[in-house]
């Protein structure tokens, strides 16, 4: 009331409505007041609670403090020594167990090195080196423990060692009176006679007579496969076995085993027979083969061993396993290379007899399956008799490549005449509608002249595409009849013999190409009716190459897979033909140059000493043509042999032309010396033409020399100025127009009238016309 009162008094000047709104604020704050009163009244015994709490935690603090630190200062400390008790007594245990560990191993080492030496006394080998082996194994596990510096280990190493020698040795002893060789005293590669002298005595049960009874040979093996020697054993004999019996069976088919069977001993030993015809034959070398094996297993190899990680179940596998891994492969190449390949057909019409020998490679292997001695996954011989068309094919190709280089480099200069009556027309063609098989001719055939037929109405001569008169090497000849007889074979083989072979004879002629140049390159070069053969061997092969395609068109698929017909290579072998002959003519002109050289340029011709030497040389030049007829006779072509001496006369006549006409000066003796030579030139020439052996055949050509020899007119229109006065030099000019002015510029006719003439009014009258 006081309260309102003073607000009242103090601000009396406040209106009614402001004075109640201002008392009802001051009511509500005085509920506030008072619920918050409340509120105190109510927390405060909780404030309490929670202040009592807090001086118990500080309380338990001081306690947990005062335990960590009597933890700290006396547990930790016993703590700490009982651990390490507890560590040095763990290590302690630790190294006493290693220790026993060790001293069992010791006493098993020990054990076993006792009953091995007492199972060796009493010759029982396998227990011996079963425990020899326990021994060994507990050896090494002492020596795996490191950490100790024992130098027992050492010393029982040695023992070890001692009594593994002293084992070895005596079954390497047991093992030489199981298996005895007596071979010959030759030492080397064994020879047919090395072989009959060896034997191979088998001991399987103990000789009689004896007082130490031989030990069972699976008693022994047994023990040296546990030693880990048996293998060198098995490889030494393994050679042995190689080298004396299996290989000479294989290389010597007169050899025939003989087995004996004694009460104590089994012996192999040979003896030669006389060899038959088929005794080569793979199924005969099988059958001793087979029969050597069958009874190595029944009295050695038939002895199952304990080799662990090997063979079938347990680890189990037979000395016959053993010794065929260590023997096939050389066994199987033996056969392969010293037998099978042999009997590889060398002909289509063989193929089917070789069925025999697939299937006797066939039992073969088979039965060395059944002793063990080749695993089931081994076919290396069955594969290689199966392939027979391969083989045969490779077999064929080396045999023709063979015989071709033969005939390549046999002697050029035996040669056969070649006509076109004779073995160079075509076979027979089909009419153009008649098929793609024409009737098949045998080799010789294929080489016979015959009528070309190309249809029914219309045919060429018999000399039609054929080669002229010639002579040829009897080895091309015979060459190129083996690549028909080749192409024939073909055509009756398989697709893949058949392609080898067409293969085959496009290489022969690859081959000779490659061949015959080299080989008688020094030949070719120096004797020039050589070289006229090369050419004609050349031009027969490529003649043939020509059709050789075409007869044999019904092989297309086949040729088309070796590059086609041979019709590519026809141009190398003219190529090679013509450098060869070309090479030869160059010698040749190079020659009658070099004789003409010595004429001293058919200058001065009035010195008797000038005259004597170019009349040697033109008898030079004239017999060198005539001696180079008498070679090339009867064997180049005649358009060939014309040719090529005409192009030799020709280079004669052209050099005697050339070097008159460039003389200055020539005198009337001297214009009638140049006539004369010029004369033998004239007369002799002609002869060196004769192609054939008959004289009087020979006229014809002879006849026709201005045919062959371009500057044969040449040179008789030089003889005629040399006697010419100058108006007959003149008429023969015929102002441009003359037989002279065909053969000879105005400069040289001009050259030659101030040669042969002196300088008047009538030589520059004559030289105006000639222009």
């Amino acid at each position: 009331g006081s309260l309102v009162a003073a607000v009242l008094e103090h601000s009396g000047h406040l209106d009614k409505e402001h004075l109640g709104a201002h008392v009802g604020r001051l009511s509500r704050r005085e509920e506030v007041w008072t619920m918050m009163n409340n509120k105190y009244s109510e927390f405060l015994p909780s404030v309490q609670n929670r202040e009592d709490l807090v001086a118990e935690v500080e309380g338990l603090c001081m306690d947990i403090d005062l335990l960590r630190a009597a933890i700290e200062n006396e547990v930790q400390q016993d703590l700490n020594v009982a651990f390490t008790e507890f560590t040095e007594l763990k290590q302690q245990l630790e190294r006493d167990s290693v220790v026993l560990s060790v001293l069992k191993k010791l006493q098993e080492f020990d054990t076993a090195m006792k009953e091995s030496s007492t199972a060796l006394l009493e010759e029982k080998y396998m227990p011996a080196a079963q425990r020899l082996e326990k021994a060994r194994s507990s050896l090494r596990n002492v020596e795996s423990h490191r950490g100790f510096e024992l130098k027992i280990p050492k010393a029982l190493r040695k023992e070890l060692t001692v009594q593994e020698q002293n084992m070895i040795y005596q079954l390497g002893k047991e093992w030489q009176k199981l298996i005895v060789w007596k071979l010959p005293p030759s030492k080397g590669s064994s020879s047919l006679e090395d072989a009959v002298l060896s034997e191979l005595h088998l001991h399987t049960v103990p000789p009689r007579g004896e007082d130490t009874a031989v030990p069972p040979v699976a008693a022994v093996l047994q023990a040296l496969a546990v030693l880990g020697e048996l293998h060198y054993k098995l490889k030494d004999f393994g050679q042995l076995l190689m080298e004396y019996i299996l290989k000479p069976l294989i290389s010597y088919p007169s050899l025939e085993p003989v087995t004996e069977e004694q009460p104590d001993v089994f012996i192999l030993r040979f003896r030669t027979q006389e060899l038959a015809l088929d005794e080569s034959s793979p199924m005969k070398v099988f059958d001793r083969i087979k029969l050597i094996l069958e009874v190595l297993h029944k009295y050695l190899l038939n002895v199952p061993l304990e080799e662990p990680g090997k063979g079938g179940k347990d680890g189990r596998v037979t000395l016959a396993e053993l010794l065929g891994e260590l023997l096939w492969e050389e066994l199987s190449n033996c056969l392969i290379h010293s037998c099978l390949v042999h009997s590889v057909p060398t002909s289509s019409s063989q193929l089917e007899q070789y069925k025999e020998v697939i299937e006797s490679t066939k039992e073969f292997e088979k039965a060395l399956k059944e002793i063990q001695f080749l695993k089931q996954d081994k076919t290396a011989l069955l594969k290689y008799a199966c392939n027979v068309n391969f083989h045969f094919a490779n077999k064929k190709c080396q045999d023709l490549i063979k015989a071709a280089r033969k005939l390549m480099t046999s002697e050029i200069h035996n040669t056969v005449k070649i006509t076109p009556d004779s073995s160079t027309a075509l076979p027979e063609l089909p009419s153009p509608g008649s098929g793609d098989h024409p009737k098949t001719h045998g080799p010789s055939s294929l080489l016979d002249s015959g009528t070309v037929n190309l249809g029914s109405e219309s045919s060429l001569s018999q000399s039609t595409l054929s080669l002229p008169t010639c002579r040829i090497s009897s080895s091309v000849q015979q060459l190129v009849e083996l690549a028909y007889n080749t192409m024939e074979e073909a055509k009756t083989s398989t697709k893949f013999c058949c392609l080898q072979l067409c293969n085959c004879v496009r290489d022969i002629f690859y081959v000779f190409c490659e061949v015959v140049p080299k080989y008688h390159r020094e030949n070719l070069q120096k004797l020039p009716q050589l070289a006229a053969i090369h050419y004609n061997n050349c031009m027969y092969i490529a003649h043939h190459l020509l059709t050789l395609g075409h007869q044999f068109r019904y092989l297309s698929a086949v040729l088309s897979d070796c590059g086609g017909t041979f019709v590519d290579a026809v141009p190398d072998f003219k190529k090679l033909g013509m450098e060869c002959f070309l090479a030869q003519m160059q010698v040749q002109k190079q020659g009658v140059l070099d004789r003409l050289w010595s004429a001293r340029n058919f200058s001065n011709m009035d010195d008797d000493e000038n005259y004597r030497a170019a009349n040697k040389s033109i008898k030079q030049v004239l017999h060198q043509l005539k001696g180079l007829g008498m070679v090339w006779q009867d064997v180049l072509p005649v358009h060939v042999y014309c040719k090529a001496m005409g192009t030799l006369l020709n280079t004669a006549l052209a050099e005697i032309v050339t070097r008159i006409t460039a003389l200055e000066d020539i005198s009337a003796e001297g214009a009638d010396r140049l006539y004369s030579l010029c004369k033998i030139m004239v007369d002799e020439g002609p002869q060196v033409f004769t192609p054939l052996l008959e004289e009087d055949k020979n006229k014809k050509y002879q006849e026709e020399v201005p045919v062959y020899v371009q500057k044969w007119m040449t040179f008789t229109e030089l003889m005629l100025i040399l006697r010419a006065n100058l108006q007959e030099i003149v008429d023969r000019w015929a102002d441009g127009k003359g037989p002279l002015a065909e053969q000879f510029s105005a400069a040289e006719v001009k050259g030659l009238i101030r040669a042969l003439f002196q300088n008047t009014e009538r030589r520059a009258a004559a030289l105006a016309k000639i222009k």
